[in-house]
């Protein structure tokens, strides 16, 4: 396909990943853009952290849940095409965060079968798909695309990444946003971040209190703002 107009790097455990990507789609939807969805995984970011000692307990199973999730993500562009892995994306995201989270469910159990192929039928795709949970031959281009995404931002960032205009145009973590705009508003917000990117010597905007996304998966009813947190370094790293 030819190049989209925009790289959106996401994992689909990430919450802020995810609202971003809710934003974007309004987007598309009133401008003639093209996303192409391509993978950034945190447990491969963390590979060489220990989890126990700098992360809260449930971090390394929701993460590893990622991967895994990715490796079906991957399956389904080689069989189905970009297109479709962002059906996939869309339909996770829905079942991980914009539902109520399953009682006495962890973070890990998103990387099962019995949590995905629901999702896949939903989402009009087989359920073989879900056989590449457990399919490690598919991390070496999961890692390549992580890669590819840290190289164009650097190392101290989180997901998501968006490469505007790609392969000239500038890439950077984030817009991380915990609520999301409405119809008209997605647009002026997409046209002054367009406009951040489009400057070359642009370089970052941060502060890292965030709110917890309006998602209903982390208990915060799209009415509700959130409590509000410090990431540290763009995640919630302890440093124990």
């Amino acid at each position: 396909m030819a190049d989209a107009d925009v790289h959106f790097y996401f994992d689909p455990v990430c919450p802020f990943a995810w609202m971003t990507s809710k934003w974007v789609r309004l987007v598309m939807d009133q401008r003639d853009y093209t996303v192409d969805w391509r993978f950034i995984s945190l447990r491969l970011v963390n590979a060489h952290v220990d989890y126990a000692a700098q992360f809260p307990p449930e971090y390394e199973g929701g993460h590893t849940a990622g991967l895994r999730l990715l490796r079906v993500a991957a399956r389904t562009r080689a069989e189905h095409g970009p297109a479709a892995v962002g059906t996939l994306y869309e339909a996770l995201g829905r079942r991980i965060f914009d539902t109520p989270p399953d009682p006495g469910a962890t973070g890990g159990d998103r990387g099962t079968r019995t949590y995905l192929e629901p999702v896949l039928a939903g989402a009009g795709l087989p359920a073989e798909l879900a056989d590449a949970l457990e399919d490690t031959s598919q991390d070496q281009l999961i890692q390549a695309e992580t890669d590819e995404a840290l190289a164009l931002t650097g190392k101290d960032v989180g997901t998501p990444i968006l490469h505007f205009q790609p392969p000239a145009g500038v890439a950077f973590f984030g817009p991380v946003i915990s609520r999301l705009p409405a119809e008209d508003e997605a647009v002026a917000l997409w046209d002054h971040v367009v406009g951040l990117a489009g400057f070359p010597g642009f370089a970052e905007l941060k502060r890292s209190l965030r709110e917890l996304p309006q998602l209903r998966g982390l208990g915060v009813e799209p009415d509700q703002v959130g409590a509000q947190e410090d990431w540290h370094g763009g995640s919630r790293r302890q440093h124990r």
